[in-house]
């Protein structure tokens, strides 16, 4: 990946004379291993081989204080799974425009979730990762502007962020890798807290195109509707600049030893082929001394709406008699269009039900060892996976 002339810009700062700007340095890591337990399954990247590169991670984030209420921030990431190789997570510049408000602009975190700015730091949270059911979606960052308000609503504290953006990256969205443009990203994140209880609110709109080259079934299929004339059937499965939204709440509780979180997600492209997303986790924890031990259930329920079925007609009327609308015109046996149609809609069901059982213990007052046992039951195919993950997670 190369690096935007903000980031340069950043670490140009950053490695300014101390004179000039104080800097920490700060830096995170994951050790984590773990496999599935029966031959030929797969969860999360694991296979039935024990494996410690999937998961883990080692990052460094330093932060200059640049003085008169500005500074830089810069985080630099190594994941096992890209094989370690070193990549700007985050570079941004923030001012300060009062002691309770902030204006940020670069690289940062999309505030999708409740950790959202604690994702990649697995010593922020009590699992070996969140639960993946909510924590799906396959980027986090993006290119914009981020405000920040703090403040006092009565006894309650109040954190409201606002953000405008773009995200242009490879991703993994209907293939391994797939060029992905979010434009005008704009949304709220609304965190209120009182003593033990936190509630969370997210809501972003934006536009989306996926270039869906690398899928030979979609780029065929959108052939052949095209082929006959139904141009507008195209459009409603392509995702070309589409409307899209993501909507979040959550809530947590931290009450003496006792630990309750929750979030639900919804997720849709509208005038897409891909399903609307819905999603939802729940998890009781309870600390003992320097352990804590804890379950959580996930469920997930991704379906596009029936009305979208059968938009392709079985024939069309020609000047010589109806003809079926096929993927293969001079094949009289060949598949309908429509059922083509239908077939990649209905091939987006998705509902599955996620149940982990875990524990942390505080071995040392920077690091924590982990491990999960979970369960991911397939309602579709009816099939379950069951893994097995541990792992240390440090801060320092």
């Amino acid at each position: 990946m190369k690096k935007s002339l903000l980031g340069l810009s950043v670490a140009a700062a950053l490695m300014s004379s101390p004179s000039f700007a104080e800097v920490r340095i700060n830096g995170f890591a994951s050790i984590v291993g773990g496999q599935t337990l029966d031959d030929d399954d797969t969860l999360y990247g694991y296979e039935n081989d024990f494996d410690m590169k999937q998961e883990s991670k080692f990052a460094l984030q330093v932060s200059a204080d640049l003085q008169e209420r500005l500074s830089a921030t810069a985080q630099i990431i190594a994941r096992g799974e890209n094989d370690f190789d070193a990549e700007f997570e985050w570079a941004y510049l923030t001012y300060e425009l009062s002691d309770n408000s902030q204006l940020s602009a670069g690289k940062m975190r999309i505030p999708f979730y409740r950790y959202s700015d604690f994702l990649d730091v697995g010593y922020a949270y009590r699992w070996v990762r969140p639960p993946q059911s909510v924590y799906n979606l396959t980027f986090s960052t993006y290119e914009g502007l981020s405000y920040l308000y703090n403040s006092n609503i009565g006894d309650w504290e109040s954190s409201l962020q606002l953000m405008y953006g773009a995200v242009d990256d490879d991703i993994a969205a209907v293939t391994d890798s797939d060029r992905v443009e979010i434009k005008d990203a704009v949304g709220f994140n609304w965190t209120l807290s009182r003593d033990w209880f936190t509630a969370r609110a997210a809501y972003i709109i934006s536009e989306v195109s996926i270039d869906l080259s690398n899928s030979d079934q979609i780029n065929n299929l959108l052939a052949g509707i095209e082929s006959y004339g139904f141009s507008a059937q195209a459009q409603d499965l392509a995702i070309e600049e589409d409307d899209s939204y993501f909507a979040a709440i959550g809530f947590g509780v931290d009450y003496d030893n006792f630990l309750f979180d929750a979030e639900y997600t919804e997720w849709e492209i509208e005038d897409s082929f891909l399903a609307k997303q819905r999603q939802y986790y729940a998890s009781v924890g309870y600390r003992i001394d320097d352990w804590t031990v804890h379950f959580t259930y996930e469920n997930n329920d991704d379906e596009n709406d029936s009305s979208e079925l059968n938009t392709i007609p079985a024939q069309i009327q020609t000047p010589n008699g109806p003809i079926n609308v096929s993927t293969n015109p001079s094949d009289p046996n060949a598949p309908l269009l429509r059922d083509a149609t239908n077939f990649v809609l209905l091939s987006q069901r998705a509902e599955s039900n996620t149940y982990t059982i875990g524990a942390r213990y505080n071995f040392h007052p920077s690091a924590a060892f982990k491990i999960d046992v979970s369960r991911f039951d397939d309602d579709i195919t009816n099939t379950e996976v069951e893994l097995v993950s541990m792992g240390v997670d440090l801060v320092f």
